[in-house]
């Protein structure tokens, strides 16, 4: 799924994201009414979103700094308010480990592309790459120097391949739909998937896939 900005995506980008059209065309009047969504949360207030259809967009939703909701400033013996201080020189910052906080030290990364970084790492089960940060969008790729990968994919993290549904397989952003569903039939058909091997038989899967889903399948 792509990330968008519900104060800035056009009907055709909101309704890929599986908005349905009568609340897309809520979201379309109320922008042009004068409303902004200050925060992820105000969205979930749009007439006709679901609960359960706002959780699921929830990790993909970003909101521009200038429609950001403003927030007043601490006075509280002696500090003024609360700060964000920039790294000063380039530090190699782990992908795999680092948090929000972190991630806003770096110049050029602020709060939205912070979280948009750690949603990404989250889908993918972790990054093997710090090239994978340009599959997000939004980074300038002057920023890799500031990233190292350091800590491995966990077991945990692992695409199932034996084991997980076809919901849970094509949820993975190196899979969709067709890729999982030639998982699913081999299974129900002939058993086990052993090895990434017997997965470059099926057309649905390229080279480039292959190379990129190593790190993250799991054939146990």
């Amino acid at each position: 799924m792509d990330y968008f900005d519900p104060n800035l995506a056009d009907s055709l980008s909101l309704r890929r994201v599986g908005i349905p059209r009568y609340v897309v065309s809520n979201i379309l009047k109320y922008r042009k009414a004068g409303g902004k969504f200050r925060d992820v949360s105000s969205f979930s207030k749009i007439y006709g979103l679901t609960l359960a259809l706002f959780e699921k967009l929830k990790p993909y939703i970003t909101i521009s700094s200038e429609f950001l909701a403003k927030r007043d400033t601490f006075k509280h013996k002696g500090i003024d308010s609360i700060k964000i201080y920039k790294f000063q020189e380039v530090t190699q910052v782990d992908l795999n480990s680092a948090d929000t906080t972190i991630l806003k030290k770096i110049p050029g990364i602020g709060s939205g592309l912070a979280k948009m970084i750690i949603a990404y790492r989250t889908r993918l089960g972790g990054y093997y790459s710090v090239e994978q940060l340009d599959e997000i969008g939004y980074i300038d790729n002057k920023l890799h120097e500031w990233f190292v990968v350091k800590n491995p994919i966990e077991e945990k993290d692992k695409i199932k391949v034996n084991s997980f549904s076809l919901d849970r397989l094509r949820n993975h952003p190196y899979m969709n739909f067709y890729k999982a569903k030639v998982i699913i039939e081999y299974r129900r058909k002939r058993g086990k998937i052993k090895n990434l091997s017997q997965l470059s038989f099926f057309e649905e899967f390229t080279e480039k896939d292959l190379n990129r889903l190593v790190y993250y399948l799991s054939f146990d």
